[in-house]
């Protein structure tokens, strides 16, 4: 069977879904996505969308995929999602789950509003080689990477399709699915820097698809590799630090500051008697590590044993390298444990959202709302099942919108609001509400921004701009 033959059987371009008469389409941009794993070796993959503000008997919707969309299901074991300018990106490890009785896929794009489905496709290489998948970061407008098994790949998001690997992010042990991994992908001083399992944190050009750089974990102790990345608010990169390339999510007591424009290293060391953050490659998840958009702050899971540090949550300052824990479930004798990777910070409100259950026998999970302190907000119940949940994603994100090439923009004829640009500091004239953003959504000051591009907000006005 021939290439293109091939990869017409296994791509399927969706109509959205038709809704009965009458019906009226729900907006998912109001609350928070929850996806989950679901139950494997049972059925696909699930999302459930959560309104906070709603009452205990209306906050929940289950399973929102396959509601929109009658028929279709995400694919096998999918533990990322992100929203990127409008759509919903899934990446599942397989397209299909062993019990369930719909193919789904490995990519699965939807209409971040409506979840309508867009596309589905059930490979990630184009060859047709085994390649699981891991992780999605939008690039700009056209274009996203894909972490998987084997390498990250580029996806035309125009044409919705697998162009090519980028060039230096292969796996070394081809074939292999938990060794030589790639996972998470961040952007940051018009790089992406991606966690490669073997090498260390790649550096990679976006404009031209290849690694120009690697910061090897080396750099922490001889044997040492990485666990996941994140920005900070500032705009610095952050890696966790894994104690070996082996997968056995074992941890060292430190993580590694990077300057993204320099990419310049500090290694920081995690003391007082607080952990560092988990890491999963073994069975990879994207990593309880996160960052607040309000605060120059880090969150993550850490603990004894890395493979089940579920019960402590630290909070870490940027500004002043200091590490806080400031949950404990174990000392609030509920019984709660935090599952997996899946904990991160809302984008608007700093409240740290995460899925707590009892044990991996019992079907009883909640989702729990903290404040950025760790003081309990509130618990939002939820139906009986074994959902396994692995990553929240929150639709109103200021990351949800790419950046492009734009220079300094001219007034608004409705507003009379001119945004402009002068020696790295941005300025609304005709407007005191003046917000400015990097592309992954951290709030910056207007002052002495570092060269990139930026979103400005100045009263109804939003551009653009380039430094």
């Amino acid at each position: 069977m021939n290439k293109t033959l091939l990869t017409a059987l296994l791509s399927l371009a969706f109509v959205p879904a038709a809704y009965a008469e009458g019906e009226t389409e729900t907006d998912y941009t109001k609350g928070v996505f929850i996806v989950n794993e679901d139950w494997f070796g049972h059925q696909n993959s699930t999302v459930n969308y959560l309104l906070p503000d709603e009452d205990d008997n209306n906050c929940w919707q289950y399973r929102v995929i396959q509601t929109v969309n009658p028929g279709k299901e995400l694919g096998c074991t999918n533990q990322y999602g992100a929203i990127w300018n409008g759509r919903f990106y899934f990446i599942a490890k397989q397209e299909k789950d062993g019990g369930a009785s719909v193919t789904g896929g490995r990519i699965t794009v939807a209409d971040a509003k409506t979840m309508k489905l867009i596309y589905q496709n059930t490979m990630i290489d184009p060859s047709g080689a085994q390649c699981d998948g891991r992780a999605f970061v939008g690039v700009d407008e056209h274009k996203g990477y894909i972490s998987s098994s084997n390498g990250i790949w580029v996806f035309d998001l125009d044409r919705n399709e697998v162009t090519r690997r980028v060039e230096g992010t292969e796996n070394p042990e081809s074939g292999s699915l938990y060794t030589g991994q790639t996972g998470t992908m961040v952007r940051a001083g018009g790089y992406v820097f991606a966690a490669h399992q073997q090498h260390g944190l790649l550096v990679i050009d976006p404009t031209e698809d290849r690694v120009v750089n690697t910061i090897p974990m080396s750099i922490v102790a001889e044997d040492a590799g990485i666990g996941s990345v994140v920005v900070a608010k500032d705009g610095s990169v952050w890696a966790s630090v894994a104690q070996s390339t082996a997968g056995d999510g074992s941890t060292l007591p430190y993580i590694v500051r990077v300057d993204p424009n320099t990419l310049e290293t500090e290694v920081v060391a995690i003391t007082d008697g607080s952990y560092s953050p988990a890491n999963s490659w073994y069975a990879w998840t994207p990593d309880g590590l996160c960052a607040s958009y309000q605060n120059n702050a880090l969150y993550w899971n850490g603990g004894e044993n890395s493979w089940f540090s579920n019960s402590m949550i630290f909070k870490f300052d940027v500004d002043t390298r200091t590490t806080t824990k400031i949950i404990d479930l174990s000392e609030e004798g509920e019984g709660w444990l935090l599952y997996g990777c899946s904990m991160r910070v809302h984008p608007q409100t700093d409240e740290i959202y995460m899925s707590l259950f009892q044990s991996f026998s019992d079907p009883t999970y909640i989702t729990r709302r903290y404040d950025a302190n760790g003081n309990k907000v509130r618990d939002y119940a939820m139906e009986s099942h074994f959902w396994f949940p692995s990553l929240p994603v929150f639709p109103l994100s200021p990351d949800n919108v790419p950046g492009t090439s734009v220079s300094v923009s001219a007034p608004d004829a409705d507003n009379n609001i001119a945004i402009r640009v002068e020696n790295g500091c941005v300025y609304a004239d005709g407007c005191d509400d003046l917000n400015v953003f990097t592309l992954d959504g951290r709030q910056m000051p207007s002052q002495n921004l570092a060269p990139g591009i930026y979103i400005v907000r100045a009263g109804n006005v939003t551009k653009k701009i380039k430094i």
